[in-house]
């Protein structure tokens, strides 16, 4: 990438924010050295590890690169035999422990974060050189006793010569003859020997050797002749003391020397790691999205008027015959609600950008401040970031290409040193870039031409626009001469666009709009302001009639856009509003069924109760009157009545034990062919419910669903029976009369059956329920020791009636439950 663009598109500040995100100065270093790539599929792999990393932090929000130190420098050093200090040891060993603690989350995440698991088993932790840094330095940085058997020797010596020492000198400063002679009773220290401090006018009472003297020259320390031999030792043992610990952490630093290759592969890894994370945390304190990243398509003829988007500009074929063909790259550039990274989130107004198959390069017009700059820098930063591994501030559907090169001129700049102009420092940068740019690259042009003559430096816009048109260069350039407005629409291959500006409030909305010019402001700004109207008028005269008409029409479109736009918005939020109508009134239907069936469960167990206490009092009446064995007419009289009582119980009993459990509508297998007419009967797919039709209007159908009246448009319906066949006799009834069988229920529950009796309760069960042109039903075997889960499945894996059977789902029953659907009856 071009370094002066990187500059002018102020990505470094881009990379100074994303290292503030990382843990420690390995993973900064790679942040700020981080350049885009031109690789697609690294570019891809970069955005999958930036995904992944987002998912992990998601679930785990502690994780982090805490204890690592990029401890490469300390490695160099052990490798040239430099001793390493017991701090330093003590970062290596944070590093290799934090690394192993890492490779362990890597490992389990590798479901959710597969190229991160790959990263997290290229560490390499050396157990060994953790382990004997572990076991030689504390936590505070000193060598522990444990390090080596010499170590404990000389410190156990060490503490014995200590307090022989001490005891000594303790016994002559309390001694009572030599308490004249000291200015105070206590043992002290200098140049590393113990001493007491002895006046200067008693020097010589005690035997001993001078180290040093106050500043008033009133004291002397000495050291007494008596614990000379003690000093001695005991300074010696210190000697041995820090000999012994040199030794150790020579072999320690020996040991992380051979090591140093696996340990300076282990922290480059992490700082790559901590680079990933801090692109996650990035992204989500911008609340990114995930570009797509994708391939240039084929080059092809640019045409107008046949974009995806269906925005394309329609030429005339005049033009087509005197233009040779414009050659599309095949880049993509689609950014949804696109907000600069840069800007506070709160305020920055998103832009939509895009280019389509009929144009791929766009010239933006409008006002100064008014966000041209902006939009120019929007652009090429997102790309720079997608291309980086970097989540892009905008709506989820963005996509772009992956260019080889992204050029800019921005800004007003001016080159002292080589006593050059603005114009003339623009100049020679575009010139770089005409020089490297190709149909892989992106372009970026702010105020195109500007700095000169306005008539020369329109011409040398439409002149560089017209190269890189004709170079296949994808280009985004903004200006404020109104004859690249012209030019722009006149020329295939390129787009005006605009950002607006409200006159009202005198102040730009930053709003960018892909397929108008920007407007000319001038006069109306003028007249807002409150300049003379004469004065606004003359000029208005001044200005050439087309310029005025074109004026005008731009703002009749504007107009008739922003239009469509808001009816676009209102017919959305209507839809939005039927969708949750729709699903309320599913549910509102589901909450009647189930309590309609609730009332029918129990008025048929309140008829089952009624009926089996008659049943009872009619059984015991007749035993009463058998008992009383009284002779005659009126007792034979009694017996017919309850003989008759008692059958007609049994026909109230047939009769109420036939009620279906459950209606269940199923529509047909295939809806049938033709117009839909008044009084068919349709299905509603969106409710999953069949209805009658009352009334066609048009394009839609007000249809009754049960009790309820609803106006469903036609082609929301499908035709599932004529009204002349609905009025028509069934011709084959089921059962003479008409109707179905008594329905078994959608349940059939075999737990507590005896395996013997299972086969039997479920033959004559799928029976019924094929009778009653059941759709499915729910066999209940339980799970316990699958016995009887096998019977049942074999057994329905053989039945002739069943279609396909299949375990529950989890809210079922899972594996204690088989789900059976049957073939479809012919008979009714």
């Amino acid at each position: 990438m071009n370094p002066r663009s990187l500059k002018l598109l102020e990505y470094g500040k881009i990379l100074a924010r994303l290292a503030g995100f990382a843990d420690f100065s390995g993973g900064q270093e790679l942040a700020l050295a981080l350049l885009p790539t031109d690789d697609l599929r690294q570019a891809q792999d970069w955005q999958a590890e930036t995904n992944e990393a987002r998912r992990l932090l998601l679930e785990n929000p502690n994780l982090h690169l805490g204890g690592v130190f990029d401890v490469r420098p300390l490695l160099v050093q052990a490798e040239r035999a430099m001793t390493l200090r017991p701090p330093d040891l003590l970062d290596i060993r944070s590093t290799l422990l934090r690394a192993r603690a890492l490779q362990r989350s890597m490992t389990r995440a590798a479901d959710i974060a597969p190229h991160l698991a790959d990263l997290g088993a290229r560490l390499h932790v050396s157990d060994e050189v953790a382990n004997d840094i572990g076991r030689c330095i504390s936590e505070r940085g000193d060598v522990l006793d444990s390090a080596s058997e010499a170590l404990l020797r000389i410190r156990r010596e060490l503490k014995v010569a200590h307090d022989r020492l001490m005891t000594t000198l303790q016994r002559l400063v309390t001694a009572t003859q030599n308490q004249p002679y000291l200015q105070e009773a206590i043992v002290t220290q200098r140049q590393g020997r113990y001493v007491i401090p002895l006046r200067a006018e008693f020097k010589g009472r005690i035997p001993g050797l001078v180290h040093d003297q106050s500043g008033s020259g009133a004291t002397l320390f000495i050291e007494p002749l008596a614990t000379l031999d003690l000093n001695n030792t005991w300074r010696e043992l210190q000697l041995a003391e820090g000999d012994e610990i040199e030794r150790i952490l020579g072999k320690l630093t020996a040991l992380v020397a051979t090591e140093a290759p696996a340990i300076q592969r282990t922290v480059d890894t992490l700082a790559e790691l901590d680079l990933i994370l801090a692109r996650a945390r990035f992204a989500e304190s911008m609340l990114a999205v995930e570009p797509e990243l994708a391939p240039f398509r084929p080059q092809s003829v640019a045409r107008p008027g046949q974009g995806k988007h269906g925005r394309g500009r329609a030429a005339s074929k005049g033009a087509d015959e005197q233009m040779p063909p414009i050659m599309h790259p095949g880049s993509t550039i689609d950014l949804k609600r696109a907000r600069h990274p840069l800007l506070d989130p709160l305020t920055v107004v998103p832009i939509d950008v895009w280019i389509d198959d009929t144009y791929y390069s766009v010239v933006v017009t409008g006002p100064n401040t008014g966000g041209k700059t902006v939009a120019l820098k929007t652009v090429g930063l997102l790309a720079l970031m997608a291309q980086s591994g970097m989540h892009i501030p905008a709506d989820q559907g963005s996509r772009l290409s992956v260019f080889e090169g992204i050029y800019a001129d921005i800004g007003d700049e001016q080159s002292i040193e080589q006593s050059l102009s603005t114009f003339s420092s623009h100049l020679t940068n575009i010139i770089d870039i005409l020089e490297e740019a190709d149909n892989r690259c992106l372009v970026l042009l702010d105020e195109l031409g500007a700095g000169t003559d306005p008539e020369e430096g329109s011409a040398l816009a439409r002149a560089l626009l017209n190269f890189l048109l004709d170079r296949g260069v994808t280009t985004f350039a903004t200006t404020h001469y109104s004859e690249l407005k012209i030019f722009a629409q006149a020329t295939p291959g390129i787009k005006n666009a605009s950002v607006e500006f409200n006159v009202e409030t005198l102040a730009p909305t930053y709003e960018l709009s892909i397929g108008l010019p920007g407007r000319s402001n001038a006069l109306a700004i003028a007249r807002r302001l409150g300049l003379p109207e004469p004065i606004v008028a003359r000029a208005e005269a001044l200005v050439r009639p087309e310029s005025l008409e074109s004026e005008v029409l731009l703002t009749e479109i504007k107009t008739a856009k922003d239009a469509t736009l808001k009816a676009q918005s209102e017919a959305e939020i209507r839809a939005r509003q039927v969708q949750v109508l729709e699903a309320d009134l599913r549910y509102q239907m589901a909450r009647i069924e189930e309590a309609r069936r609730v009332v029918l469960n129990q008025a048929r167990e309140q008829a089952q109760g009624e009926l089996d206490a008659l049943a009872a009092e009619l059984t015991q009446l007749r035993q009463q009157m058998a008992g009383l064995g009284v002779p005659g007419s009126p007792q034979s009289a009694h017996r017919a009545f309850l003989s008759q009582a008692e059958s007609a119980l049994a026909t109230l009993i047939v009769e109420q034990r036939s009620l279906p459990d459950k209606v269940i509508e199923k529509p047909p297998e295939v809806a049938l062919d033709g117009p839909i007419g008044v009084g068919d009967r349709v299905w509603v797919s969106s409710l999953q419910a069949s209805a009658e039709v009352v009334t066609l209007d048009g394009a839609d159908a007000q249809v009754m669903i049960g009790s309820f009246r609803m106006n469903i448009p036609v082609r929301s319906l499908e035709l599932r029976a004529k009204a002349a066949d609905l009025s028509a006799p069934a011709s084959n009834s089921r059962q003479g009369g008409g109707g179905l069988p008594p329905s078994p229920g959608l349940e059939l529950d075999l737990r507590g059956q005896r395996a013997e009796d299972v086969l039997l309760l479920l033959e004559k069960y799928l029976d019924d329920a094929f009778l009653a042109a059941l759709p499915w039903a729910r066999i209940i075997h339980g799970k316990g020791t699958g016995v009887l889960r096998r019977i049942v499945r074999d057994e329905l894996r053989r039945h002739p009636l069943v279609k396909e059977s299949h375990s529950g789902e989890l809210n079922e029953g899972g594996d204690g439950v088989t789900i059976v659907k049957f073939i479809r009856n012919q008979d009714g």
